[in-house]
């Protein structure tokens, strides 16, 4: 069976659902392959893996990259996530819109989150391992954080009182780094 490439109400997101083979020995899947995710609709190049762990209700985001944005492709190696994607292209028809899914090590989903979007997830399992490729390197002075619970934004988290970093915890409304976000179609 091919993997699948969903597309979802935020044009340019996408949830994976790759190949798995099952047999007695485990499981073997694709968890990229260029020319099939291609064809899928996710044309960027990649430049850089990134592996975080965390803990039940650990919520990491909401985050983008305003000089360097990044292209992201998101997948569960242990445990369990809530994924969120937010629109902040300034005139885009699904500006601040939201889009969340479950990626689990027992689906095995993905979901793509093109350049212009802010991500996040928050932790549903005891722990959980996430590993995602980005299409530019970090750029530190170019991070642009936005507060979890934003009210403009309206995510409905599966959590109401996360485990925050100090940086996520004191991130501003989307209201004010608006002046930073790109323009659609940018």
């Amino acid at each position: 069976m091919p993997a699948k490439f969903i597309k979802t109400k935020l044009p340019g997101v996408l949830v994976i659902e790759p190949d798995v083979f099952r047999d007695p020995r485990g499981f073997f899947l694709e968890t990229y392959h260029r020319d099939k995710y291609r064809q899928g609709g996710i044309e960027q190049e990649f430049v850089q893996d990134n592996h975080s762990r965390s803990t039940r209700n650990t919520l990491r985001g909401l985050h983008a990259q305003w000089r360097k944005p990044q292209g992201k492709l998101v997948r569960v190696l242990a445990g369990s996530i809530w994924d969120v994607a937010v629109d902040a292209r300034k005139g885009s028809p699904t500006y601040l819109q939201w889009v969340g899914v479950t990626l689990s090590s027992e689906n095995n989903h993905q979901i793509w989150v093109p350049p212009g979007f802010l991500h996040g997830f928050c932790v549903t399992s005891d722990a959980a391992e996430v590993e995602y490729k980005v299409t530019d390197l970090y750029d530190p002075g170019g991070e642009l954080g936005v507060i979890w619970n934003d009210p403009d934004i309206g995510i409905e988290w599966p959590v109401s009182d996360p485990v925050l970093s100090s940086r996520d915890a004191g991130s501003p409304r989307v209201r004010d780094v608006l002046d930073k976000l790109a323009p659609y179609g940018a």
